[in-house]
């Protein structure tokens, strides 16, 4: 019940960040566009949605994922109250299809949506293996009786079987006297940790100082929940590049890893955020204003890891209390500039 209770406080506490966005990004009427409009553009499946939907569909459909996550949660643990399978198979389903729906048509959400669904999985009551065969029609679960023989299963008699099933209760016996400390106590450490988790997050929206998510608050990052994902319209989409100079006089993109440099939005046509680039991780840019040691180790690292990708062997030697590198390989990376670039979310959609 405290995990069940856990998943409700995050559903709530996500839908109710996106019903008190500031900018309305997730109401009817959003100004310029409803948060959908802006997200559901970064995928093929997505376009073909867009497509169907158009930006008047979206604009409709947008509210309806607030309360979803805000009520969605709280009507399965109803229906676990209640003993109503359908009212808790039915949220299951429709949460379930919601964060597939993500899956298909946001960049980069499959692991989050697929986490999400084994979530939900805590709402499903016992039984659940056998009402789904008995609604595909299969008949795995039906027992069968012998009608008072002597008939062997599995090459067994039934003396073999009763035989075998004292062992059973013997050897489960031996187990249960001898569990370990966490086995009879789990309850109660599951709900010590979970309730840590609710106490964190709840002192972190109403007490503590806003994240700024630097490398000293890392653990207040851990607790981000609806405070920096999926809040308002998302006015904007981002990408990088890092134009590098090499030892031959070639130009390439040490970011994307490319021979060459585009200063397009990359996607061949589907705008996307840093992280559609190989290899790399959404948080490394915003470490880009890290000065002095901190900054030259950031930043050595693409130097390093570009000269060890492409072969690049570096000596070095000391000629009189002097150190000489040099290079047997002219793809040696000597420097590279780092751009953020954005653009414009416009409507339908358009991008500046």
């Amino acid at each position: 019940i405290t995990l069940k209770l856990l998943i409700t406080w995050l559903y709530w506490d996500a839908g109710y960040g996106k019903y008190t966005d500031p900018l309305h990004g997730w109401t009817l009427h959003a100004d310029p566009l409803p948060a959908l409009d802006t997200y559901v553009r970064h995928t093929a499946v997505a376009r073909y949605m867009y497509a169907l939907l158009t930006p008047t569909g979206l604009r409709y459909m947008t509210p309806t994922v607030v309360y979803a996550e805000m009520f969605c949660a709280p009507t399965a643990l109803l229906g676990t109250f209640l003993g109503s399978k359908r009212i808790v198979y039915g949220v299951v389903i429709l949460m379930c299809f919601l964060h597939m729906g993500i899956a298909a048509t946001m960049r980069n959400t499959v692991l989050l949506s697929s986490v999400a669904c084994v979530a939900w999985c805590v709402f499903l009551p016992a039984g659940v293996g056998e009402d789904l065969c008995n609604f595909l029609g299969l008949n795995l679960f039906a027992s069968s009786s012998d009608g008072g023989g002597s008939s062997r299963r599995n090459g067994k008699s039934r003396s073999e079987q009763n035989n075998g099933n004292a062992s059973t209760k013997k050897t489960t016996s031996n187990k249960d006297s001898s569990s370990t400390f966490f086995s009879r106590h789990h309850g109660v450490i599951s709900t010590i940790i979970i309730g840590a988790f609710v106490s964190g997050s709840i002192w972190f929206e109403t007490m503590s100082d806003e994240c700024n998510q630097s490398m000293k608050h890392i653990w207040s990052t851990l607790l981000h929940n609806r405070w920096n994902v999926f809040i308002g319209a998302e006015e904007y989409v981002t990408w990088e590049i890092a134009p590098g100079r090499l030892l031959d006089g070639s130009v390439v993109d040490v970011w994307s890893k490319s021979n060459e440099v585009s200063w397009e939005m990359p996607g061949a046509g589907a705008p996307c955020t840093s992280t559609a680039r190989a290899g790399r991780w959404r948080s490394f840019p915003y470490l880009a204003e890290l000065d002095g040691e901190d900054g030259e180790t950031l930043w050595g690292y693409l130097c390093r890891q570009w000269d060890e990708e492409n072969g690049v062997l570096t000596t070095t030697t000391n000629k009189e209390n002097g150190v000489v590198t040099t290079s047997t390989n002219g793809r040696k990376l000597l420097r590279f500039n780092f751009f953020m670039l954005q653009a414009d979310v416009l409507p339908n959609m358009g991008f500046s």
